[in-house]
């Protein structure tokens, strides 16, 4: 059996970036367990539930499976899983990972360890924004010389005003590819391209929410798991 750890953020994570992958490793077989950093049910971004962003199609498949996934519904807290206990850890974007997950200590150690350990690591969207703040054993930044994808500035520049204020009012702390650029990481997101994911070592990440699938996908690849028949 393979296991997963789900790492989702309480204050907005987009949808599709953690149910796409949730569904597509649990129909390969893959046991997930679900963490987030108070042990609440996560939270979900608003605008990846609407069908003016999402399409009608998504929007009601994401509520549905938020609304009713026991595994979201009933997380453990980061702080009580040990990454020896899974073969990977994933980490869904969304805006909301930059206040929550991306600057959570315990998250930050998990990416850590199972990177340096036996598994491997999926970082989507926003929540690669991690990699500017966590770092190795060491103490050097985990992404320094790996090259990496994630949410781009570009994108960003469609969402937030000129004082880098969210729609719903919220000040955006830091553009990812910004900081991730600024901890060592060779970043490419690829926006010449349909989908964008990057795999360097143990380490995997995710353009956004249109990646998702692809990403997920590769995770399996990654770990050697078959999508089942």
């Amino acid at each position: 059996m393979t296991d997963a750890l789900f790492v989702v953020s309480e204050e907005g994570y987009w949808g599709e970036e953690c149910v796409e992958p949730l569904e597509t490793l649990s129909d390969a077989g893959v046991e997930i367990t679900v963490a987030t950093p108070s042990g609440s049910p996560p939270v979900i971004d608003e605008r990846s539930i609407d069908p003016d962003e999402v399409g009608e199609e998504t929007a009601e498949h994401v509520r549905e499976v938020h609304e009713t996934d026991e595994r979201l519904n009933d997380p453990i807290s980061v702080a009580q899983a040990d990454a020896e206990g899974y073969d990977t850890v994933v980490f869904p974007g969304g805006h909301g990972t930059e206040w929550d997950i991306n600057q959570d200590t315990h998250a930050r150690e998990l990416l850590r360890d199972i990177v340096e350990g036996d598994g491997k690591a999926l970082v989507v969207c926003h929540a690669v924004g991690m990699l500017a703040f966590a770092r190795d054993s060491h103490g050097a930044f985990i992404v320094n010389g790996r090259d990496v994808t994630g949410f781009p500035n570009e994108w960003e520049e469609g969402i937030v005003d000129e004082a880098d204020r969210m729609p719903d009012g919220r000040k955006l702390p830091y553009w990812v590819e910004d900081e991730v650029k600024t901890a060592g990481g060779n970043w490419d997101a690829e926006l010449d391209q349909e989908t964008s994911v990057t795999v360097d070592g143990d380490l995997i990440t995710g353009r956004g929410p249109g990646s998702s699938h692809v990403a997920a996908k590769t995770l399996l690849e990654e770990l050697d798991v078959e999508l089942e028949a």
